[in-house]
């Protein structure tokens, strides 16, 4: 019976939950085997916009891209700022990790960019196969694309499964 559990702790309170921070550690095992982040920027009526990317965290810079007739990057010219959230969700190393950070954004459509870029990019989202890794690439080099740089001034990090440790609830669900 979970009321009888000694390492629960009923006296946190988890109302303030900056207390559970992600450490450096679990947020650096994060990024590197995350692939997939939330891209999110703001669109001229001022909504928070959001989707899905493949990113590389390179040079303390988070790097994405897309073509360039897409609305973001209008949006992003006019207001270069933007955020990336990442959450453990998908990986071997557990549930309910996550780190937002938010930053100026530089839009990169120079070739010595790109020709770094789609390489590690297409490592990152087909690591099993060079041959994949190359057909990527290709794909990626289109007329239009632009690579996003996001240099991050701020971040905030959590960490679910120290939040509930020692609580009744237990951890999140663990992976499928």
């Amino acid at each position: 019976m979970a009321a009888d559990r000694d390492d629960v702790d009923e006296d946190v309170d988890y109302e303030d939950v900056t207390v559970f921070g992600l450490s450096d550690d679990r947020e650096a095992t994060l990024l590197a085997k995350q692939t997939e982040a939330v891209f999110m920027w703001t669109n001229s009526d001022g909504d928070a916009v959001g989707v899905v990317m493949n990113y590389v965290f390179h040079d303390g810079s988070f790097w994405l891209t897309g073509s360039g007739q897409r609305k973001r990057f209008a949006a992003l010219r006019r207001r270069p700022r933007a955020s990336v959230a990442i959450t453990s969700r998908g990986t071997d190393i557990g549930v309910s990790q996550s780190v937002t950070y938010k930053g100026d954004v530089v839009l990169h459509e120079d070739e010595a960019t790109k020709a770094w870029f789609y390489p590690a990019l297409a490592a990152r989202v087909r690591p099993d196969s060079a041959e994949q890794q190359a057909a990527f690439a290709a794909h990626l080099d289109s007329p239009n694309r632009i690579v996003i740089e996001i240099v991050p001034d701020g971040r905030i990090g959590f960490d679910a499964e120290q939040m509930f440790k020692g609580s009744a609830a237990g951890p999140s669900r663990t992976q499928v």
